[in-house]
């Protein structure tokens, strides 16, 4: 922890996107009521991934990340929770089997209810409203009541955090996530579609393998990690009240912690070297991330950097670049010159959903697959020319069969977008679209394997 630094020393500073509370002794309230409330997580498991994400900053890891747009009140259903945490589970045994390294597993969840806004109002029909924040702000109707931030959201959105918590963990350490369940995780609309078939291959693979292993000794009895896996949440770290009230002290090492998820990150609208997030985020012990848009200077990147990490402790930055598919040749090779050329380690991971983003003739915000597709390869491709190591992926999703994102197999249109558009605020891939851009980051980790082996043989 910084000498300079305090629980709330972020207080006073410039600070973006943040809701306008018009009863600020309610806001002190919940506050209060939330600093005595348990942790959500616990620092030992933050430090535990800290470690392996530096596993992943030295090339020994990747990093999957993904999950809901903005996770919301009406839609909390355990069926939502468990098909989401099983398309990430298959994702992730599709990138070990083909990449053959650990996957680090980071959900967008149990906290994911804050976003930014492009603008603070909204207007329909001729009417101004504040623009609609998460449900941890307000509602997504439209109406006074709805619209006006309430603090009290802030607890239902701790005890929903709290509950898919306590299901999640549920789920990897009780046998939902024993490797023997591989193929009980395929979702039943994937069954008979390409990326379906393409999964129970590999999940016949893996059987035939761990048949192969309890032949000689090797079962889910004496070998843990067959039959539980270690799963992280995270979310930005947008609403700072929210997040003090959930820092704590850890009685082992004395340093601050926020304990409202694993890992945090900073938004591409927050990153400010001067504002009140960077300055919060400097100083609590969990790994932290910042969004890294076409907008973000080199140089502006390695001063952040230095501020975050002044140690360059591996493992404890991810830059997440969001540049868009028409600018990641732009602007990430300057960017990845910059951070390694002056020695900072990092997890360099590709979010190529937010600057992917366009609207439909039909009037739906969405997101074209083969423009998410296209910045994943070239994100690879980048790292591949510059030396450096491509460490993970970063994305909105579902494990619904929704129709928010065009293309893909199911070859979404326009005209389908309207079939089934839940989202309460960004479109999301479906488990479909999601499982079919593991299949593309597979091979890619594939290729990297071989040319890293050919290159090790001929050496």
């Amino acid at each position: 922890m910084p000498n300079d630094w305090s629980i709330d020393s972020w207080r006073g500073l410039p600070i973006e996107q943040q809701p306008e509370y018009s009863d600020l002794a309610a806001l002190q309230e919940v506050e209060a009521t939330l600093g005595n409330y348990p942790p959500l997580v616990f620092a030992g498991e933050a430090r535990n991934l800290s470690a392996q994400l530096a596993d992943v900053s030295a090339g020994k890891a990747f990093l999957l990340q993904g999950g809901d747009c903005a996770e919301s009140f009406a839609e909390f259903h355990p069926d939502n929770i468990r098909d989401t945490f099983r398309v990430l589970l298959q994702m992730a045994v599709v990138l070990t089997f083909a990449g053959s390294v650990p996957v680090v597993k980071l959900g967008r969840i149990a906290g994911q209810f804050a976003k930014p806004r492009s603008d603070a109002t909204e207007v329909q029909d001729g009417v101004t409203l504040p623009s609609y924040r998460g449900d941890i702000v307000n509602g997504i109707e439209f109406t006074p009541a709805a619209r006006h931030p309430d603090p009290a959201r802030w607890l239902q959105a701790y005890s929903q955090s709290a509950s898919t918590l306590n299901l999640i963990r549920a789920f990897s350490h009780g046998g939902y996530s024993s490797l023997r369940r591989v193929h009980g995780w395929n979702l039943g609309f994937l069954e008979n579609s390409r990326q379906g078939e393409r999964y129970r291959a590999v999940a016949d693979r893996i059987s035939e393998s761990l048949d192969f292993m309890e032949a000689i000794g090797l079962t889910a009895k004496t070998v843990p990690v067959l039959r539980e896996t270690e799963f992280y949440t995270s979310h930005e770290a947008l609403l700072l009240g929210y997040e003090q009230s959930l820092t704590r002290i850890d009685s082992t090492t004395g340093h601050w912690y926020d304990t409202s998820a694993h890992f945090l990150w900073i938004g591409d609208r927050t990153r400010q070297l001067d504002g009140a997030h960077v300055e919060f985020l400097r100083g609590v012990g969990n790994p932290v991330g910042f969004k890294a848009g076409p907008s973000l200077n080199p140089d502006d990147a390695l001063r952040l950097i230095d501020h975050l990490n002044p140690n360059n402790e591996p493992g404890r930055i991810t830059i997440i670049c969001r540049m868009g598919a028409d600018a990641v040749g732009d602007r990430l090779p300057a960017l990845i010159r910059k951070i390694t050329g002056e020695g900072r380690q990092v997890v360099w991971s590709c979010d190529p959903m937010h600057g992917n983003t366009i609207k439909s003739s039909t009037g739906y915000k969405t997101r074209r697959f083969d423009k998410i597709l296209s910045e994943v390869r070239d994100f690879f491709a980048i790292h591949e020319s510059e030396g450096t190591y491509a460490g993970g992926v970063h994305f909105e999703m579902t494990g619904g069969d929704v129709t928010e994102c065009l293309g893909g197999a199911q070859e979404i249109s326009e005209e389908n977008l309207s079939d089934r558009y839940h989202t309460h605020c960004d479109p999301r891939m479906n488990a479909s679209q999601a499982l079919e851009l593991a299949f593309l980051v597979a091979d890619m980790l594939k290729h990297r394997k071989t040319a890293a082996q050919t290159k090790s043989a001929a050496a």
